[in-house]
């Protein structure tokens, strides 16, 4: 019987998109994606490239223990990620508010032989955390496999270049290793979103990866160790427990780290100016001072829709079907914005955000709308200053 041999993957050496013509020259296509940062085309650059120069400056000034094949100390990393100020004056700023200690458990797994589960609501900033947790760790945030439930074994194992195992059969040419496979050859992190929505069977092709640090090869008797510096950050959603829950076996692998909600309204709003901000420059929207109101008003009623009562604490509401996130408090906000620049006098107003509100909040047509419009005239048409905010609901819940 053979014995299985390590085999070192290089993933240039194939091509996935064989029925392609010819990639251009790698110096090419750097050429081509610098051109593209500089001119400010790209709607949305990766975590490494939009922070590049905190990144650097963070790197530079890191004189603390750093893991194997990591860019900087895990202290660096949890400051990159928590905002400060480095003794140069460089700014960092946060790309997560939250508690301290749950980014710093978080960055000490990835230094450890367990992976990284990051578990929560939908909009508490998982897939945000990770991208951000694989920029600071390894400088690049894009071996990732995106769960879904088509997502086949092949996107975590590996897949084949049809033609060249057609032509020529199993062979290391013939093989197109996954972003996980990659990562491990290369000693970097690998990110898996919506793990619980990956069918069961394709989620325990992990076990072995994580708990063996190895991907057997059978085609070709042979096996990809992990070396140095691999490690898997997934991220998985409360609301999908059921979907395709995790096995015992695969969860043991993981240390699992739970992304709360905003503690007060102060610090969503906070997260919300924030990312309004970031997204707003890329689209040339207005500038979020002008509308911090607006903010706070929207975060407001997610909070007490989503809590069950209103801030003081003195009415019980009712819940509809929506998660009411940070996140879609974002996405209402920015589409203000837009409304307000384009249709508008470049000031978000209440008029902006009450149609994107009604979208959010009812979801379920029958039950969502009743606790919309109950709302409505138990809180906000009583409360002061919130009379232009409970017209404009009512015009576009009409």
């Amino acid at each position: 019987m053979s014995v299985p041999m390590s085999v070192s993957v290089d993933p240039t050496s194939v091509d996935p998109n064989h029925h392609q013509s010819a990639p251009a020259p790698a110096s090419s296509v750097a050429q081509d994606k610098q051109d593209k940062q500089d001119k400010g085309e790209e709607l949305r650059p990766h975590a490494e490239d939009a922070f590049a120069v905190e990144l650097a400056a963070l790197a530079a000034q890191d004189d603390r223990p750093r893991p194997a094949r990591w860019r900087m100390s895990p202290w660096a990393v949890a400051t990159y990620l928590l905002g400060g100020m480095l003794p140069d004056g460089t700014v960092i700023t946060p790309k997560y508010v939250g508690p301290r200690r749950i980014v710093e458990v978080a960055v000490t797994t990835l230094a450890t032989d367990r992976a990284l589960l990051l578990l929560g609501v939908p909009g508490t900033a998982k897939t945000w955390v990770s991208e951000h947790l694989a920029a600071a760790v390894s400088g690049d945030s894009t071996l990732l496999v995106q769960g879904t439930a088509g997502t086949p074994e092949e996107a975590i194992r590996y897949g084949w270049n049809y033609a060249q195992l057609l032509a020529h059969g199993p062979s290391r040419d013939a093989l197109v290793p996954s972003p996980v496979m990659r990562a491990m050859a290369e000693g970097m992190t690998a990110r898996v979103e919506e793990l619980t929505r990956i069918p069961a069977d394709v989620q325990d092709s992990l076990i072995t990866i994580l708990s063996e640090k190895s991907l057997p090869i059978p085609e070709l008797g042979s096996e990809v160790q992990a070396v140095r510096g691999f490690n898997l950050i997934a991220t998985a959603n409360d609301r999908d427990r059921g979907v395709n829950d995790l096995s015992s076996a695969l969860r043991r692998r993981f240390n699992t780290v739970v992304l709360p909600l905003p503690e007060s309204a102060d610090a969503e709003v906070d997260i919300v100016s924030r990312r309004v901000d970031q997204i707003g420059r890329s689209l040339d929207l207005p500038a979020v001072p002008d509308g911090v109101d607006e903010i706070r008003r929207v975060v407001t009623v997610f909070r007490e829709l989503r809590d069950g009562v209103t801030a003081d604490g003195r009415t019980k509401l009712k819940s509809p079907s929506g998660t009411l996130s940070t996140a879609e408090a974002i996405s209402v906000v920015t589409n203000g914005l837009a409304l307000a620049a384009h249709f508008g006098d470049g000031v978000l107003r209440a008029g902006d955000v009450a149609a994107g509100i009604l979208g959010a909040v009812v979801r379920d047509p029958a039950a969502d709308r009743v606790i919309w419009q109950e709302y409505l005239e138990a809180v906000v048409r009583e409360r002061d200053g919130w009379k232009d905010f409970y017209r404009a609901c009512r015009e576009v819940s009409a």
